[in-house]
């Protein structure tokens, strides 16, 4: 026994570790070396390894006989049974990639995998839904053998060896008892069945590959971010099993004049000090139509105007948000020597004007295309 590797070693613990401690380590290192996902060499060897060792530590009298007497069993020679450590790769491998508990039948029905498909559109499509149609490659059950992977005419056999099962045990004997360890079957790579005769459409994979157009509706007030989810449109079930589900990620492109919060619309619209400080009626655009916005006389800088139900179609629910606008007082950079004279008279204010007269330009710039629909 002088060659075995120290049980604390094998799972990386001190001698002190906790049962979680434990229990967290074998779950990595089991994941790391499982042989259905490791293909390595010694990935099987380290596995067993890692069982083994995770057997004994794991449970209070096993590990206390083993802190006192190490490798050597002090039952050996008393007749004592020792235990079975059943179980074994099928069992872990369920417990770790989905499996429910016991053994998976082979030949059950099983399921598609879900698909994932990123769709980027103009801000007003979001806001207004749109219908299009998009064209996705995935798998699919095949014609010719429904699925099951043979020739038209002929079915799979039951595997010899596992007699369907899929698996194979390996007994092993250990100081602690009898381990039994369960892994796929080598004969028919853990499918319970042999294909003798080959569908020649799908090679006997029993699906194939095609690119599918499906048509996709985008609901009014879609946001970025937002997963719109197809029922059945996914990859192609095995063995008559359903097709796994299509989710479509939504991508909105921004908006150079509006921008978005929720159901709720932000704009910005220049005025001039006269109109700020005597009142005006300016039109502003909005996402259907343009509208008369009556500025009150002294109106500062900053201000927050808002328009009810201009704003985004709620998704869930009625009504829709409100568009709320910022004026923003752009001080004008050219004057005469008359209007600055009134403006001392008046008590106004001077400025360089060079950044307030780009940024005027540049709001006025997105207004015109806000005007003209873009």
């Amino acid at each position: 026994m002088a060659d075995k590797r120290d049980y604390y070693e094998i799972l990386g613990v001190g001698k002190d570790a906790s049962t979680e401690d434990i229990k967290k380590s074998y779950r990595k290192l089991a994941r790391q070396y499982h042989p259905d996902v490791n293909k390595a060499a010694d990935a099987e060897a380290k596995f067993k390894e890692v069982k083994e060792a995770y057997d004994v530590l794991s449970d209070d009298g096993k590990r206390s006989t083993y802190d006192r007497f190490g490798h050597v069993d002090p039952n050996q020679g008393m007749g004592g049974g020792g235990a079975d450590f059943g179980g074994g790769f099928g069992d872990i491998f369920d417990m770790f990639f989905g499996g429910g508990g016991g053994r998976r039948d082979p030949n059950a029905p099983q399921r598609g995998n879900d698909l994932q498909y990123t769709m980027t559109v103009e801000f007003k499509e979001a806001v207004f839904g749109k219908e299009t149609d998009i064209t996705i490659p995935r798998t699919e059950t095949c014609d010719t053998c429904h699925g099951n992977g043979a020739k038209p005419g002929t079915k799979p056999d039951t595997c010899s060896v596992c007699k369907g099962s899929g698996q194979q045990e390996v007994v092993q004997n250990t100081p602690f008892g009898r381990m039994v360890n369960r892994r796929a079957c080598t004969n028919c790579s853990g499918t319970g069945r042999i294909i003798k005769d080959k569908c020649g459409n799908c090679h006997g994979a029993g699906k194939v590959k095609r690119q599918r157009k499906i048509k996709v509706r985008i609901p009014a007030g879609v946001d970025d971010g937002a997963q719109i989810r197809m029922s059945g449109e996914g990859e192609g079930g095995l063995r008559g099993g359903p097709a796994g589900d299509l989710y479509i990620v939504i991508r909105v492109k921004a908006h150079e004049f509006f921008e978005r919060e929720g159901d709720d619309i932000y704009c910005e619209v220049p005025l001039t000090f006269v109109q700020a400080a005597l009142g005006d009626e300016i039109e502003i655009p909005t996402l259907t139509e343009k509208i008369k916005l009556k500025v009150p006389a002294g109106t500062q800088t900053g201000t927050y105007f808002r328009l009810k139900g201009k704003g985004v179609p709620r998704l869930r629910g009625y009504g829709q948000g409100d568009q709320h606008v910022k004026v923003t007082i752009v001080t004008p950079t050219s004057l005469t020597d008359d209007q600055k004279e009134l403006l001392r008279q008046f008590g106004g204010l001077s400025g360089d004007g060079s950044d307030g007269q780009e940024h005027h330009e540049s709001i006025f710039e997105r207004m015109k295309k806000a005007f003209r629909g873009d």
